[in-house]
């Protein structure tokens, strides 16, 4: 049973958690802020976020000691423009301290929410408004996500052990969508084994569903991946 508010048209929010150092990057400082194509890497996924029609509004959160924000981000403003200074020590942390901070801005548990890395900044809105029309339906919500076409294998002490079927293997992406009254109960198992809001919601014994999205979506991650992003935003000039 679920406490929906029935006959009341569910609104769609997006969330981008952004309270990350970017360890694995290579770069000084969080990635978010490493310019590409002439901005913050997260100006160009929010740039696309505010295009998507259908979005009532976008929630950036941030680390609380995070100082860089507004001035890295200086487009970032307005009606439904929001920033929340509540990140926590890990994404799903982060997540669920966004989802309570979007109730207290008049988030309903209907509502759907649409959690998008900062890092994925080659984001295009008509991806997402593809995602929202597939799941406007659908009683559990899904992700934008990429069959694997590389063959997979399995390591033990930097050889391989084993090689992995590539068969119904998809490559999770983001945006992930769900309902605000599914993903905070989620979430509040906070365990390493969730690594992102579907996984979440796969923990409940839930299927989301997989809508097939562009390689170009991919996270910006290791050192090589900065220069890629930057030759394919400085392409779509």
């Amino acid at each position: 049973m679920t406490n929906y508010t029935i006959g009341q048209q569910p609104r769609c929010f997006a969330l981008v958690p952004a309270a990350g150092v970017g360890a694995r990057s290579g770069a000084e400082g969080p990635k978010q802020y490493v310019k590409l194509a002439g901005q913050a890497m997260m100006a160009h996924t929010l740039q696309a976020l505010s295009e998507v029609k259908g979005l009532v509004g976008t929630l950036v959160v941030l680390s609380p000691q995070d100082d860089q924000f507004e001035s890295a981000v200086p487009g970032f403003k307005g009606e439904g423009s929001w920033v929340a200074r509540c990140g926590g020590a890990s994404r799903a942390e982060t997540v669920a301290n966004g989802l309570r901070e979007l109730m207290a801005l008049g988030a309903q548990a209907h509502d759907w929410v649409l959690v998008h890395d900062a890092a994925r900044c080659l984001l295009r809105p008509e991806w997402v408004e593809r995602l929202m029309a597939a799941c406007a339906a659908d009683e559990v919500g899904g992700l934008l996500a990429l069959p694997l076409a590389d063959t997979l294998k399995a390591s033990q002490q930097g050889r391989v052990a084993a090689t992995v079927s590539r068969a119904e293997k998809w490559a999770a992406q983001t945006p992930q969508m769900f309902r605000l009254g599914l993903l905070m109960p989620a979430l509040a198992r906070l365990d390493e084994s969730i690594t992102d809001e579907a996984s979440a919601v796969e923990a409940l014994g839930h299927q989301p569903l997989l809508v097939e999205s562009s390689m170009e979506n991919f996270k910006v991650t290791w050192p090589a991946d900065f220069a890629l992003a930057e030759r394919l935003l400085l392409s779509r000039v």
